[in-house]
């Protein structure tokens, strides 16, 4: 008797039914003449073996960032599911014999047949996660994924590995994975574009009245660095910081001088820092020049070269921003020492220096969102937590990250900061207090969920304090890590600075 038309037991039942359409339709592809396509099938099929077609396609769209990657990053995380949960769960659940090879000819019969259950089919499940992942993030590659990927599912049923009903409760189950992890790997939120109020600030022109503090510890101090400053302002008084000195100090004095009607410097984050409370001290409007390693202040305000800095100060173009103050208590812990220090980006307890070192280093590579997801797994995998004080109410985080403005995006590593003078201090916590906190932590960098995460906090201030709540704490300020920090409170001075950049559309 013909294999395919073995009297079925309960033909009325759902279970019969589904038999009669499996049988009916494998009875279609057995009939189909020979070709060059059943070649190809099988080696469809074979390439989608544990997933390898698809992680191949997830590293070429890998290659350009930004939606390319971010498409990748998603179909390979509802494939992940989609594969978990076939094997799992319906393969155990649902045990079926595979087809009967003596249904397929030969040549198109892909040997050795699997073992495990029939139903459903894991190449149907993985193709089809992987191409709705990829077309949530981006329909335009998701239209050119979908062909091949209904190409494997079909061969399955092709090269006698699956029924048909297998193939449809696979791609199902791919189809439900990628939406499950939609929210999981969510679209950057939108960044406000960037905007600036205009400040009036004198035209520098030759450079007369300009005095320009060079850090020669800067990172990308040079004599040439000099040399083209004085070449752009002929008439500025241009003095150089040597290593020992006091540059919070020199810039000081710099600025104090009665000729002075512009304070510039060169140097990074912190030699900025120091300039722009000298600065607002003196009343002078302020030129940065990009001379530090990172130079986040300098991009944030738009000056990303030596040119762009020099045209706006030749121009009498400013803008304002607002300037971050610390209080600290530092040292002795029966008699600490008092110091106040201005922030210009950011300040941090924690992991987060050690996060954002890491993201850094990769980023070059694997571009800023995966960079951050790595980072981030990397980080809390091994951390320890910090026992603090938040206004007075007694916390254990991870890490505390507080930045001068609001970034963007909201998440462990924001990267852009589009509005200088909006008065706010952007707070980010996370917190090692919950039951599986880390857990939690790992999954939620991992989905790309951290800022619905219970375990993260993320609101806006205008001031807040920070207190030890056991030893001393860490605390780094615009890249400079201070210890034995028993407190510290961060205000925003509001409009304090002028600084020369070119105006934001």
């Amino acid at each position: 008797m013909n294999l395919l038309h073995r009297p079925l037991s309960g033909p009325g039942t759902l279970k019969g039914r589904i038999t009669q359409v499996d049988r009916a339709v494998v009875a279609k592809v057995v009939a189909l003449p020979p070709g060059p396509w059943d070649g190809g099938l099988r080696w469809l099929t074979n390439a989608a073996t544990k997933g390898k077609l698809w992680f191949a396609a997830s590293a070429a769209m890998a290659v350009v960032p930004g939606t390319p990657r971010r498409a990748a990053a998603h179909g390979l995380m509802a494939l992940g599911v989609a594969s978990a949960v076939t094997n799992l769960v319906f393969k155990t659940a649902l045990p079926r014999l595979r087809p009967h090879p003596g249904l397929w000819p030969a040549f198109r019969f892909n040997h050795p047949q699997p073992t495990s259950s029939s139903l459903p089919s894991g190449h149907s499940a993985s193709a089809a996660a992987f191409a709705t992942g990829v077309a949530f993030s981006s329909p335009a590659l998701g239209l050119a994924v979908a062909p091949v990927a209904a190409a494997v599912a079909y061969s399955r049923v092709h090269t006698g590995a699956h029924w048909p009903s297998d193939v449809a409760l696979g791609s199902a189950v791919g189809v439900g994975a990628a939406f499950l992890t939609r929210g999981w790997f969510p679209a950057a939120g939108p960044v406000p574009p960037p905007s600036s109020t205009a400040a009036e600030a004198p035209a520098l022109g030759s450079g007369e009245g300009l005095v320009v503090a060079m850090n020669t510890m800067g990172g990308s101090f040079s004599p040439e660095a000099v040399q083209s400053v004085k070449e752009a302002f002929p008439e500025a008084d241009v003095v150089e910081i040597g290593p020992g000195e006091d540059v919070a100090q020199a810039l000081a004095d710099a600025a104090g001088r009665g000729t002075t009607t512009a304070l510039g410097v060169w140097g990074g984050d912190g030699t900025v820092g120091a300039a722009a409370q000298a600065a607002v001290d003196a009343g002078l409007p302020l030129l940065v020049f990009p001379g530090g390693t990172l130079n986040h202040f300098a991009r944030d305000i738009g000056v990303d070269s030596v040119e762009s800095a020099v045209n706006a100060a030749a121009r009498g173009q400013a803008v304002v921003s607002d300037l971050g103050t610390v209080d600290l208590e530092r040292g002795d812990a029966g008699n600490p020492e008092h110091q106040s220090r201005p922030m210009l980006n950011t300040a941090s307890v924690g992991v987060y220096p050690d996060l954002v070192r890491r993201r850094e280093r990769l980023q070059g590579e694997l571009g800023k969102p995966l960079a951050a997801l790595i980072a981030g797994l990397r980080t809390f995998a091994s951390a320890q937590p910090v026992l603090v004080k938040i206004d007075g109410v007694p916390h254990k985080l991870w890490t505390l990250y507080i930045g001068r403005g609001r970034y963007y995006p909201h998440d462990l590593a924001p990267l852009l900061r589009p509005v200088m003078d909006d008065g706010l201090l952007d707070i980010r916590m996370v917190s090692a207090d919950r039951r599986l906190a880390r857990t939690r932590l790992l999954f939620s960098v991992f989905t790309g969920t951290t800022a619905t995460s219970p375990v993260t906090t993320l609101r806006t201030a205008r001031t807040i304090s920070v207190e030890s709540d056991g030893a001393p704490l860490s605390l780094a300020i615009d890249g400079e890590a201070l210890a034995g920090v028993h407190a510290a409170h961060f205000a925003v001075e509001a409009a304090a600075l002028r600084i020369y950049a070119p105006a934001a559309p």
